[in-house]
């Protein structure tokens, strides 16, 4: 359980599909030192409007 008035190191984002622009998906990620190369890179995700696996990105709200 997280304790209350710390700083969470971990933070949700939505991967965005770099093709329609919809947000399909929703994760947690590790922001604690910078974001990885690889993730700002982008997830090859299934992209259900295109009924394709697509390249999707990260979108803070």
């Amino acid at each position: 359980m997280a304790k209350k008035g710390k700083a969470l190191a971990r933070e949700y984002v939505w991967l965005q599909c770099s093709e329609s622009g919809d947000m399909n998906y929703r994760t947690e990620i590790n922001v604690k030192g910078g974001i990885a190369e690889k993730l700002k890179a982008g997830f090859k995700k299934y992209s259900p409007r295109l009924r394709k696996h697509t390249l999707h990105k990260i979108k803070r709200k």
